[in-house]
């Protein structure tokens, strides 16, 4: 579904990402982790076209689009969800769902009544402005944004980040179902060990700006664990 493959990227002369390839299966969902600033971020941001890489490829269902702006890759089907979430606070959340809509040029064909299901809570909070949500609710909002653009592959950075214990529980189920379906992949970015080994089905981990191990999820053992994710 999507490939990254031999991805270098730098930073004023720095190099952030040496050689990165990683794939993500369709009907599959892939955990990307590693310590902080390792150069998660600017992975996901170099698939999605908000990082040019100095050299390498991204294909996304067999169609390369490393030549191709962020606004192209989200109309081929590239949906994500950054860090921070990046909602529009002044908006309503209905407003936020409904500019997704706009943007992209589709229409509700049920699709919201779909992410209103998958995540409910959203339904009792229409008329209420983003900002005034929880993290939590943000989120949730932020995945069904995201959704609305008929993704075939759904990115999301650390989803988890800042979140009470019981709406990570309620993300990772919705994740699970979202995968079931087995329209959308996913790749996220995730530090929370404990979260990826409930919903993930392979894991990649970087350090120093490279891939250093890779595999099933049942492989990401304690050996695994402490030598490349234990601060």
């Amino acid at each position: 579904m999507l490939s990254l493959s031999n991805i270098n990227v730098s930073f004023d002369g720095s190099r952030i990402l040496r050689g990165v390839s990683l794939a993500v299966p369709e009907r599959s969902l892939v955990c990307l982790m590693g310590r902080n600033g390792v150069g998660k971020t600017t992975t996901l941001k170099s698939a999605v076209g908000l990082v040019k890489p100095d050299s390498g490829a991204v294909t996304l269902a067999g169609v390369d689009v490393s030549d191709q702006q962020p606004d192209q890759r989200a109309r081929a089907g590239i949906g994500y969800v950054p860090q921070g979430r990046e909602i529009f606070p002044h908006l309503t959340v209905w407003e936020n769902l409904k500019l997704s809509l706009v943007v992209h040029g589709g229409k509700p064909n049920g699709q919201v009544d779909r992410v209103l299901d998958l995540f409910p809570i959203l339904k009792d909070f229409l008329q209420r402005k983003g900002g005034v949500l929880s993290g939590g609710q943000q989120q949730q909002l932020a995945i069904a944004r995201a959704l609305l653009t008929d993704p075939k592959i759904l990115i999301l950075d650390e989803p988890t980040e800042g979140i009470q214990p019981n709406i990570i529980d309620l993300i990772g189920e919705t994740l699970l179902k979202i995968k079931q379906e087995g329209r959308i992949s996913i790749l996220l970015v995730e530090q929370y060990l404990e979260f990826c080994l409930n919903v993930g089905d392979s894991f990649y981990i970087l350090d120093r700006g490279a891939v250093v191990a890779e595999g099933p999820i049942s492989h990401l053992n304690d050996e695994v664990v402490k030598t490349h994710l234990t601060v």
